[in-house]
């Protein structure tokens, strides 16, 4: 029989594992185009021929997401798969129901189909949405891990946005390894902070390849997990952080809710800045959902370095880019900061945007009056450094992660946001992991 014709929409992320680990040695089918979206830059390139393997001589080509139907008809097409994260029930029907109108079926693939077996522990950081706290949730569970004397390598979910060969398989355990890759803000705002703590990062294309090499130097595996996806290890603790300023969120967005039915640990952040309404709505949805699952809650509490110079001032305030794009949110840390601590006024950055800046607001209009930090490549880099600069603000506040102003040249004092993880309560994450995974080698 001819094998079956494939297409698989995705994003740069879970598309290339979902065809690594399950399309690449398949003889059953023939995978002949990925489709792109939510990232600037990622189509109109080809899957290399050296990761698609011996099947793909040329390489599989990836189009733009808005020629579905065109590549169903133009390469017959009997199969679509759809393989990203971070959005809508109703969206992805509204995407099945293209892909059934063009004649093919829709699949969506689940976990016996692409996770893959470690020989040690694994720990996976996983959310319902972006920006509830996964970042400060991973950098928590690392430092307690560290502290009970475990070696850890924390292996990032994929942002191969570059060159894929060389992104094959990357190690980062310095700045200067950012550097060597020439990593976007949006891979440094997940990198830098583990980096800070001391910790061996690992990311890439091939999460196979990678994960043999993280597991030569670590006993335990953390998986830190990117938008609201699924993790691509088979997991012996499954944590799932939920964000009660998005109250329902934790029902409707694909495949957040799937992570919630599975965790083992449910974390409800931001408990500190969210309404009690909110927080016990999110309370009997995770319950309902996942009445096994052992819950924690915590608060992000938000620190400022200098306080008081915002008081007063005009404010432009940067937060980080998934939050406020895919991830709905019109406002985070930053935002929250600049209110907390007096800002006379938050100074809009859309008349002031440059470039694909301002592209992002008419593709995510639900942003509100703060500028996403985005920065995938150095040409939209300097559209956010120029977007900043133009902007009437005295003070800058940035709620990204990493410090920017060591990466573009403001013209405006600056402050960096900080914010981590703190459980209210029990259970308490030291106790379980401790129970858990016990005591490490390195524990004097």
């Amino acid at each position: 029989m001819e094998p079956e014709r494939v297409l698989i929409m995705g994003a740069a992320g879970r598309d290339f594992h979902n065809f690594n680990v399950y399309f690449r040695d398949n003889p059953a089918y023939e995978v002949v185009a990925f489709t792109a979206t939510q990232i600037p830059n990622i189509d109109d390139r080809t899957y290399p021929a050296e990761l698609a393997g011996e099947a793909y001589p040329g390489g599989i080509p990836i189009y733009p997401e808005v020629q579905l139907e065109a590549l169903i008809a133009s390469e017959r097409v009997s199969q679509v798969v759809f393989a990203y994260s971070d959005i809508t029930h109703t969206y992805v029907m509204h995407i099945a129901s293209r892909v059934l109108v063009a004649g093919a079926d829709f699949r969506l693939m689940g976990l016996a189909s692409t996770l893959i077996e470690s020989s040690k522990p694994v720990i996976s950081i996983c959310a319902a949405r972006t920006g509830s706290g996964k970042s400060q949730t991973s950098r928590k569970v690392a430092a307690i891990l560290r502290e009970l004397g475990h070696k850890l390598a924390v292996v990032r979910h994929p942002m191969p946005y570059g060159d894929l060969k060389v992104q094959a398989v990357q190690r980062f355990a310095s700045h200067e390894d950012l550097d060597r890759f020439a990593s976007s803000i949006e891979e440094r705002e997940e990198y830098e902070p583990h980096l800070a703590q001391g910790a061996v990062v690992y990311a890439g294309v091939d999460y196979e390849a990678i994960l043999r090499e993280a597991e030569k130097e670590a006993d335990i595996i953390l998986w830190d997990g990117g938008n609201n996806d699924l993790p691509f290890f088979r997991s012996d603790l499954w944590i799932v952080v939920v964000d009660p300023h998005r109250p329902g969120h934790e029902l409707n967005y694909h495949p957040g809710e799937a992570n919630v039915r599975a965790a083992d640990l449910i974390v409800i952040n931001k408990i500190d800045t969210a309404a009690e309404a909110d927080i016990e709505t999110v309370r009997e949805n995770v319950a309902a959902l996942n009445p096994e699952a052992e819950i924690i809650e915590a608060a992000s509490p938000i620190q400022v370095d200098n306080p008081d110079a915002i008081r007063g001032k005009r404010v432009l305030v940067v937060e980080d880019g998934p939050t406020l794009t895919h991830g709905g949110m019109a406002f985070g840390a930053g935002w929250i900061a600049a209110r907390r601590y007096g800002a006379e006024e938050i100074v809009d950055p859309r008349p002031y945007a440059q470039g694909t800046i301002l592209e992002t607001y008419a593709k995510y209009p639900t942003t509100g009056a703060v500028l996403p930090a985005m920065g995938y490549g150095s040409k939209q880099m300097e559209e956010l450094e120029k977007t900043i600069n133009s902007a009437d603000a005295e003070v800058v506040v940035i709620g990204t992660p990493i410090d920017l102003g060591r990466l573009l040249d403001l013209d405006k004092p600056y402050l960096n946001v900080h914010y981590n993880l703190e459980e209210i309560g029990q259970p308490r994450l030291p106790e379980i992991l401790e129970a858990q995974f016990g005591r490490g080698p390195g524990d004097a």
